[in-house]
């Protein structure tokens, strides 16, 4: 018995794959066990470690961490999606006098990491006369930039998947470029597209962290301040833990919003589960346009 991908593994073959995960997943929980008995050993786990933590005002800058993070990412993410709608529009232009200055344009910020973007606006833009930039501004656009590119080719992606008849029909009827992007294209590229773009706010989200280098104050760098106490015996490991399973938890909630848009945009009665129904019913609705198109020729 065989897959399109690959051969059924046989009775033999099932029993040694179970032995390897078996072994793995020992290997693995060896491994955890033998870092959480040194942090043990090293009081790691001490009350004394933890003693800052007891503190109402502690968790009052916690909370005000976490509320930076949030806003620079909010911020980050509107202003990513409405750049890569932007860019793309401009990739798919088809004058050359706006199609090739955005190409530069997004494969230049594509290619440069967030972290040096946020460098060169913190550091680099004063130093031209540009003193109003802060660490909070300096994070938002440098992950505007990052982002803002790289979704302008998950939304061209999406809409160079889409079947050539969907534009062909369109222009049947006599609409314009402008009318077959916003009105065809986009909302099927953006809802086939969904879950990579939320994904992608994830890393959005993850990448604010980076702002600690700039003294941005995020979860990351009061972290570092934390961990870093000398008077509570450096904290470090449970400050990683706690500043850990918040930066968990928050990257959690939006893969469970992906996950319950994939869900929602399969499950919609607008169109059918079956890849090829979906398919079948796209042609459908094409050839009624064509025929309404020449219908309106003829008259």
């Amino acid at each position: 018995m065989s897959t399109v991908l690959y051969d059924a593994p046989g009775p033999r073959a099932r029993v040694r794959n179970r032995i390897l995960a078996v072994v793995a997943t020992l290997v693995v929980l060896g491994i955890v066990a033998f870092i959480v008995y040194q942090l043990f050993a090293s009081g790691q786990f001490s009350a004394a470690k933890w003693e800052l933590f007891r503190y109402t005002a502690v968790w009052r800058k916690i909370g005000s961490a976490t509320v930076s993070t949030l806003s620079a990412f909010v911020v980050a993410a509107i202003g990513s999606l409405l750049l890569g709608l932007i860019l793309s529009v401009g990739r798919a232009s088809n004058h050359a006098w706006v199609r090739v200055p955005v190409t530069v344009f997004t494969e230049i910020f594509r290619a440069i990491p967030v972290l040096i973007l946020m460098l060169i606006m913190y550091y680099g833009l004063p130093t031209v006369g540009l003193d109003f930039i802060t660490p909070y501004t300096a994070v938002v656009t440098g992950l505007i930039l990052y982002n803002g590119s790289v979704l302008a080719e998950v939304f061209r992606s999406g809409i160079e998947s889409l079947p050539s008849g969907q534009a062909e029909a369109g222009y049947a009827i006599g609409m314009r470029k402008t009318g077959v992007m916003s009105v065809i294209l986009y909302p099927q590229a953006i809802r086939a597209m969904l879950p990579v773009i939320i994904s992608q706010l994830v890393v959005v989200l993850k990448d604010t962290a980076l702002g600690f280098i700039i003294t941005f104050n995020e979860l990351l760098y009061l972290a570092k301040f934390y961990g870093s106490q000398v008077t509570y015996g450096s904290p470090i490991i449970p400050s990683t833990i706690i500043f850990g399973s918040i930066y968990i938890g928050l990257c959690l909630l939006l893969a469970a919003l992906a996950k319950w848009v994939e869900v929602r945009s399969r499950h919609s009665k607008k169109l059918p589960r079956d890849p090829g129904a979906r398919d079948d019913l796209a042609a459908a609705e094409t050839k009624a346009i064509a025929m309404q198109a020449n219908q309106v020729g003829r008259g």
